[in-house]
């Protein structure tokens, strides 16, 4: 009697078929590699449906024996497939499973991960067209067959690129990937990728790609740009390469104003010329200091120089990264202990800088600056528009304020723009973004990079809200472009001063006073 495996998973069909005897001796046909639906569950396995898993659903003869499911990262599916078969037939097995999952290939579609995308991309001269993917996307799928038509005809122009940004999400993180598919085009300048917004065919992406590379040749012969965009290696005190400026050098004497007069997070790495570790951990360094510019500071000191403030800071190995936290300091600091590529660096200190930053103002739009400072600059911000005072008093919309001031906090790492105005103060504002069609209060999220924005059509209350957020930030949701591609102008309004509405008064009339004849009088007609 043989053993039945069938292996399901995500990824597309793999039409192959292995029978393994109960003896554990090939014979032939009977693993299938299929695609997993969430009729799974008729299998004795139940999966969620948005989690790349395989399931491997075993029988012999017509009866299950077991089923189990196992992410795409397939360690567990190894061992568990080896208590199963022969080394042999758990490698077709395994071999099965890679080929469904896999989405770029056998094709000139160049497949980044952290441990390659910085030689490739950021040192190289190449010009580069990356996706950001997640095996899971339908959206990511349907591009796939077009991604590679347009990789095969930039071959030797552009290079075509694509990270799985679902394993990798450091990676994905780093360049502000909040859905799938996310297209960059990475230039001369890499530390300042642009995003590309048009059509997911080959031909559009082709064209762009031609128009950004006839761009950057036209920059190359004016002197503008030179080389690969800040991959050459330079010397600096920490032995940097990309923008090796953006490291602050550090010493005893300027250690006070640098790092503990500083408002903001600082990172020091202290090392020593001579260390290899210290030398390998440079262009990370560099790269990390140069994204994370204006968020987190990094800084470096030489410890064999400065000994003051490395015995300070009881420096005993190289390189050591101090932390110091946003804020006030005490000159005490905590040691990093996240991993050492640039990829690694920046998710930390943006994780740490984020678990620190105050919730976000919820801000009245009084003006197109309020509008442009809390939406430009911001992955999104969050507009919303509450009934008037006269309909809602201050207590009233004081209510509505406060949900949007604990979501802020609750989603504050993500660095969004929070705003609010009056029904009927920003009347193009509400054109633009289709708000008032439902009544008041409404909201809405803007992407002021992409000009787009999702209107949100449930209930304006804290679980309503942080639904249609939460399903934003997974990529989820419709949207529609923005009125012209630009923000809607903004009418300059005096903000609101806290107080309820001050109802008009009527004045009382004295019918003593009126003379009813005359009344009378008034309303004869002469003809």
């Amino acid at each position: 009697m043989s053993a039945n495996y069938s292996v399901w998973t995500d990824g597309r069909q793999a039409e192959e078929w292995l029978t393994v005897s109960a003896a554990g001796r090939r014979e032939t046909e009977s693993v299938q590699a299929a695609r997993k639906s969430r009729d799974s569950r008729e299998l004795g396995t139940s999966t969620h449906a948005d989690c790349p898993v395989c399931t491997v659903h075993i029988e012999l003869g017509r009866s299950h024996l077991k089923g189990n499911s196992f992410s795409k990262h397939g360690a567990e599916l190894s061992q568990f497939l080896k208590t199963l078969t022969t080394p042999r037939e758990s490698v077709v097995l395994l071999s099965l499973v890679a080929g469904a999952l896999a989405m770029y290939g056998n094709d000139d579609v160049v497949e980044l991960t952290p441990s390659n995308f910085h030689n490739k991309v950021i040192q190289g001269d190449e010009l580069w067209l990356v996706e950001f993917y997640a095996p899971w996307c339908g959206h990511c799928q349907a591009l796939a067959p077009e991604w590679k038509k347009a990789a095969s005809a930039l071959k030797g122009v552009v290079k075509v690129a694509a990270v799985n940004a679902d394993e990798h999400g450091g990676l994905g993180s780093q360049y502000g990937v909040r859905g799938f598919p996310t297209i960059k085009f990475f230039g001369d300048d890499k530390f300042k990728p642009l995003d590309y917004q048009g059509q997911r065919t080959a031909n559009a992406i082709v064209d762009y790609a031609l128009s950004q590379a006839k761009s950057a040749v036209n920059a190359r012969l004016s002197g503008k740009k030179s080389g690969g965009g800040g991959g050459s290696r330079s010397s600096g005190g920490s032995g940097g390469s990309g923008d090796s400026k953006a490291v602050v050098e550090v010493t005893d004497s300027n250690f006070e104003e640098e790092v503990l007069e500083h408002d903001g997070m600082v990172m020091v790495e202290f090392y020593a010329p001579w260390c290899g570790h210290c030398k390998n951990l440079a262009p990370h360094w560099a790269q990390a200091a140069s994204e994370l510019k204006g968020k987190v500071k990094l800084c470096a000191l030489d410890a064999t120089v400065h000994t003051v403030m490395a015995n300070r800071y009881g420096i005993r190995g190289f390189p050591t990264i101090k932390v110091f936290p946003a804020g006030k300091k005490d000159g005490e600091a905590e040691d990093y202990e996240g991993g050492r590529t640039a990829s690694d660096i920046v998710q930390w200190a943006l994780d740490k800088a984020a678990a620190n930053v105050p919730p976000p103002e919820v801000v009245e739009v009084t003006s197109d600056a309020v509008l442009k400072d809390n939406c430009e600059g911001h992955q999104l911000c969050i507009v919303s528009v509450l009934p008037q005072i006269y309909d809602c008093q201050s207590e009233c919309r004081n209510q509505y304020l406060d949900i949007l001031r604990r979501l802020g906090e609750k989603f504050k790492k993500n660095m969004w723009g929070w705003l609010w105005a009056e029904a009927g103060a920003q009347p193009a504002m509400e054109e633009a973004l289709e708000i008032g069609g439902f009544g008041y209060p409404a909201l809405a999220a803007v992407n002021s990079r992409k000009m787009k924005y999702s209107l949100l059509r449930g209930q304006f209350s804290e679980k309503g809200i942080n639904e249609f957020l939460r399903d934003l930030s997974y990529g989820k949701g419709s949207t529609s472009p923005l009125r012209n591609a630009a923000l809607p102008s903004i009418n300059t309004v005096e903000p609101w001063d806290g107080k309820d509405a001050e109802l008009p008064v009527e004045e009382d009339i004295d019918l003593d006073d009126v003379e009813l004849d005359d009344l009378d009088s008034d309303k004869k007609i002469e003809l």
